[in-house]
C-alpha cells in the first residue's frame, strides 16, 4: 500500500470508504469497531515505549501487526474478499500467554490496575481491548462479523491482563489487592 497524501478531503462530509469502496457514515457500527481496534493498537505502542522488557515488547509487536488484520477484517464487508481473522490467530495468542501464566502466582483477589508505567499502560490497553470487543459484539448484532474477530479480542484482553501482571512483576512493582466496601448494617433508630 502506498499513501501519497494524508489529506484527501473525501471524509469531510462525515463519510468514509470501507474496503471495496462502499461509503458509510463515520458513526456506523463497523467504523466504530475498527476505530476501537486502532485505538487499542496505539495503546500497545504506548506500552512498548514505556520500557517493556524485550520479550514482552516483541510479543506486542506481533500483536500490533495482527491488529491491523483485525481492523482490515472489520473494514471489509463480508461480501468483499479481504484479510480475515482465523482460529490460528487465536491459538497464537494462547501460545504467547501460557508461558507467562507459569511465571505468575495465582490471584487471591482482584487487583487494582496500575503498577509501573508499562504495566499501567497494559492495564489501560486491556480495558480498551474490552471496549473494542463490545463494539464488535454490537456490530455483530446488526451486521455479519467474522466470528474469530470477537474471540481474538476476548483472548487478547486476557493476554494483556497477564502481560500487565508480568510487566509489573519483572519491574519490581507490587500488585495491590482490591478492597471491597462492606455493607454496614443499618442501626435501628431510637
Amino acid at each position: 500500500m502506498r499513501i501519497n497524501r494524508v489529506v484527501t478531503r473525501t471524509g469531510d462530509q462525515g463519510k468514509t470508504a470501507l474496503a471495496g469502496g462502499l461509503r458509510v457514515s463515520k458513526s456506523s457500527a463497523r467504523v466504530q469497531a475498527y476505530g476501537e481496534v486502532d485505538e487499542l493498537n496505539s495503546c500497545l505502542g504506548l506500552a512498548v515505549s514505556l520500557g517493556l522488557d524485550p520479550g514482552l515488547a516483541a510479543s506486542l509487536e506481533l500483536v500490533q501487526h495482527r491488529l491491523f488484520s483485525v481492523g482490515a477484517d472489520l473494514a471489509t464487508p463480508p461480501e468483499t474478499p479481504g484479510p480475515r481473522v482465523e482460529e490460528e490467530h487465536v491459538t497464537e495468542l494462547e501460545g504467547l500467554m501460557e508461558p507467562l501464566m507459569d511465571e505468575l502466582p495465582p490471584l487471591e483477589e482482584f487487583i487494582l490496575p496500575g503498577g509501573g508505567p508499562a504495566g499501567s499502560a497494559l492495564h489501560l490497553a486491556r480495558t480498551v481491548c474490552r471496549r473494542a470487543e463490545r463494539a464488535c459484539v454490537a456490530l455483530a448484532g446488526c451486521e455479519p462479523v467474522t466470528p474469530h474477530v470477537i474471540i481474538y479480542l476476548n483472548r487478547l484482553s486476557d493476554l494483556l491482563f497477564v502481560m500487565a501482571r508480568i510487566a509489573n512483576r519483572r519491574s519490581g512493582h507490587a500488585e495491590t489487592l482490591a478492597e471491597f466496601a462492606t455493607r454496614r448494617r443499618s442501626r435501628p433508630e431510637g
